[in-house]
């Protein structure tokens, strides 16, 4: 992916380095098209990698790339892009926008200084903000009744309007995002969620060996993924291992509240980080049968198709936003009770199943979850989008 990102970068004459956060927030790149003139595209995504020189991103940088090609493809299509940052509280339009695309909040701010045929897309990478917060809300009640502690570090949203002043969605995620949003009435095109890995298939993974082994592997946010539910469950299963990979000790009040359960537990295994490009991270992999991915609000969780790259079988939320058909699991609820019946039961599957489970997750990934789908997915949306609007609003 680094490879890919410096690639993109050289094609559009950036050079990539360490940004500095107040200027790139106050910030606008403008990249020209060779394919001719139909107007102008501002996309507000984020603008660092467009900046900048060393740019040091951890590898698990699948937005990177996303953002490159998503003004790629209106570069391809014969429209100037102007980027900003999602976060770029000032800017101020002075030229007539065709189309206009934000992964946040700034599409409420901008919508009304907008030209009048403009487009205007949301493109979010969360679920709708007012679930999103009720969801995070619940997890640490819950957390707090159950375990008699609060945990800070709630991964809340600000408030916004921003699909209500949209005129149609495209989304990376499935029904569980989407349906957050649906009461708003706003037209939705999918596009797949893309993953900073493809990797190959273990085909000396021992299955029967591995069948009590699990990982779990998340962003920030530890109690709104459900680490905290995952560490009880397996605190109550010794003859079953969990391997947790993530940045434990950025959160200080979590891992003081789970001290026990991270470092003094025989059968949990704290790794803490992990290079998700490394050889570390594919042994640790072909040592686990499954994925748990437990969030209570995602939009098409990109950890969970980066293990499905891994071959792991994924036992997800439903919130987790992720398909995962007959190869995995979802589950019904997130209780206790309810994970460590999940894991029992693949845990007891056959070898064959769980090898046919495994090859159908990373197969899955495979054809559906890779840059050059998403490249090719996006164009046709965005194809479709320009076509719909074209009478309705005279653009190009």
């Amino acid at each position: 992916m680094k490879k890919i990102i410096k690639q993109i970068a050289r094609k559009f004459g950036i050079e990539i380095s360490r940004y500095n956060p107040i200027i790139y927030e106050k910030k606008v790149v403008s990249l020209k098209s060779k394919n001719g003139n139909k107007g102008n595209v501002l996309l507000s995504f984020i603008i660092k990698p467009f900046l900048s020189k060393n740019y040091n991103e951890p590898s698990n940088a699948s937005h990177i790339w996303e953002c490159f090609q998503i003004a790629q493809t209106f570069l391809d299509l014969g429209y100037s892009v102007d980027v900003i940052n999602y976060q770029n509280k000032n800017f101020i339009p002075k030229k007539n926008y065709s189309i206009f695309i934000d992964i946040y909040t700034n599409l409420e701010r901008i919508a009304p200084l907008l030209n009048k045929g403009c487009i205007k897309i949301l493109y979010p990478i969360l679920a709708h903000w007012l679930f999103n917060n009720y969801a995070s809300y619940k997890r640490s009640l819950e957390l707090q009744k159950r375990k008699g502690v609060v945990i800070g570090g709630l991964r809340l949203l600000s408030s916004n309007q921003s699909i209500e002043d949209a005129d149609c969605v495209i989304s990376k995620a499935n029904e569980f995002t989407i349906n957050t949003f649906r009461y708003a009435n706003k037209p939705f095109y999918r596009v797949p969620q893309i993953t900073a890995v493809l990797l190959p298939w273990p085909q000396e993974k021992d299955f029967e060996a591995c069948r009590k082994n699990f990982l779990w592997l998340s962003g920030g946010g530890l109690v709104h993924k459900g680490l905290d539910l995952a560490l009880d469950a397996f605190s109550e299963m010794p003859d079953y291992h969990l391997y947790v990979c993530g940045a434990i000790q950025k959160e200080k009040d979590f891992e003081k509240a789970y001290y026990r359960e991270l470092y003094e537990t025989s059968n949990i295994h704290t790794i803490g980080w992990v290079d998700i490009n490394s050889s570390k991270f594919i042994e640790i992999a072909n040592n686990c049968i499954g994925h748990i991915h437990l969030s209570c609000s995602e939009c098409g969780g990109a950890s969970v198709l980066i293990c499905m790259h891994a071959g792991l079988i994924p036992i997800v939320s439903y919130e987790s936003s992720v398909d995962v058909h007959d190869f995995g699991v979802i589950l019904n609820d997130c209780s206790i009770e309810t994970i460590k019946r999940s894991i029992q039961e693949i845990a007891n599957l056959p070898a064959e199943k769980l090898r046919w489970m495994s090859r159908k997750a990373w197969e899955f990934a495979r054809e559906n979850h890779t840059g050059e789908k998403f490249a090719e997915e996006y164009k046709k949306v965005i194809t479709h989008i320009i076509e719909v609007h074209r009478d309705k609003k005279g653009i190009s």
